[in-house]
């Protein structure tokens, strides 16, 4: 049995304001290939389907031509919600979709019944444990007290291995939205903490043959068996220049027999660029930047204006701009110390100086200061 283990697709995400879902359709649409040329048979996504709970109608629409791709390619699918998804949305119709080989596994109440797949070597049992939100999971667990994700989700493992001893031979996978202990967070995750308590232990999940983890965007592994595959996008420029990839997760007659990463394609990169103004503008070293998306970090002493956009004359996906320029650093007294006995249009330059890390008024800023204070006192007198 071979799995494609994915997460976090995030679809209707958008990267300071810009719209990704052509991106997102277009590395997600790719899995086809993937399934198609590795011969999987059940790809599996752990939570975080979507970005939001009430996803747009564009993004639903996403979210039904990927999957279709994938069954046409010969794939089933199992899908889990997490903490951004709204279980009770994505599980509608589930069981109508099951019908087609898509398992919506949305339901806590129904989280020990798994998608049973089978090979050669008999059955394959796959179990959707969608986000469990403390709070609530909790009452439908049935736990009085325990109020931790770590809680939740102990409880449910202990009905997804009470399920499975009563399949003696088969081989297991699940599916956990979690931040389980050794992961390494990304910017773009939003955080699941719930009474400061959100880090689950790995061994919540002994017993089982492969997890496949959602929630961190960086793929990683924190045991052979138990890995994230990370988002298959960066969806923050702390993530820019970090490889995107599924995990190709093979099952034998014993259990797990290997798994090895796909690189995913990345339509349109995030690139970091840091100088002046003038030097992202004229450097032809940038040339690869201009179709990538960009977050310019400007050095320039004094802030430029209208930068974003001259930016985007030449990055038209530039959708990002943080000023780092500046940096006098002052003179060691208090601002009220610097301006005692100076008159108002001294006090107005100071103030200018002050707000530009120490980058005093030009003769042309400060002969325009002076009309400006000298227009309102007479405004002022005639009142």
């Amino acid at each position: 049995m071979r799995l494609l283990h994915t997460s976090d697709w995030h679809i209707g995400r958008s990267l300071h304001g810009a719209d990704l879902l052509a991106e997102q359709e277009a590395v997600l649409s790719g899995l086809a290939g993937v399934v198609a040329a590795e011969g999987v048979d059940a790809v599996v996504v752990a939570g975080d389907v979507y970005d939001r709970a009430v996803p747009s109608a564009d993004a639903q629409a996403v979210l039904d031509r990927v999957v279709g791709r994938l069954l046409g390619a010969g794939a089933t699918v199992v899908l889990t919600p997490g903490n951004h998804d709204s279980a009770r949305r994505l599980g509608t119709f589930s069981g109508l979709l099951t019908q087609a080989g898509l398992h919506v596994r949305a339901s806590t109440a129904r989280l020990d019944e798994p998608v049973l797949l089978t090979d050669a070597h008999g059955e394959v049992a796959v179990y959707g444990v969608p986000y469990l939100e403390p709070e609530i999971a909790r009452h439908e667990l049935g736990l009085r007290e325990a109020r931790s994700h770590e809680a939740v989700l102990r409880a449910a493992m202990e009905r997804v291995r009470a399920d499975l001893s009563l399949r003696p031979g088969a081989r297991s996978v699940v599916l956990a939205h979690a931040f389980v202990g050794g992961g390494v967070a990304s910017e773009s995750e939003r955080d699941i903490c719930v009474g400061g308590v959100d880090l689950v232990p790995a061994s919540v999940f002994d017993g089982v043959d492969y997890v496949a983890l959602g929630h961190l965007h960086r793929p990683q592994s924190l045991t052979d068996r138990l890995r994230y595959s990370g988002s298959p996008m960066a969806y923050s420029f702390g993530e820019a220049g970090q490889g995107k990839q599924a995990w190709l997760v093979d099952l034998d007659a014993s259990g797990l027999a290997g798994v090895r990463a796909v690189p995913l394609p990345e339509p349109r990169p995030l690139v970091v660029l840091t100088g002046t103004l003038e030097q992202l503008l004229d450097d032809p070293a940038h040339a690869a930047a201009e179709d990538a998306f960009v977050s310019a970090r400007l050095t320039d002493d004094v802030r430029p204006a209208d930068p974003m956009r001259k930016l985007r004359a030449r990055f038209g996906h530039c959708v990002h701009l943080e000023w780092v320029g500046g940096g006098g650093g002052g003179d060691g007294r208090s601002y009220q110390e610097r301006l005692r006995g100076r008159g108002d249009v001294d006090v107005a330059g100071e103030f200018v100086a002050h707000v530009r890390d120490g980058v005093a008024a030009t003769p042309a800023e400060r002969d325009l200061l002076a009309r400006a204070l000298g227009a309102a006192a007479r405004e002022e007198l005639a009142r």
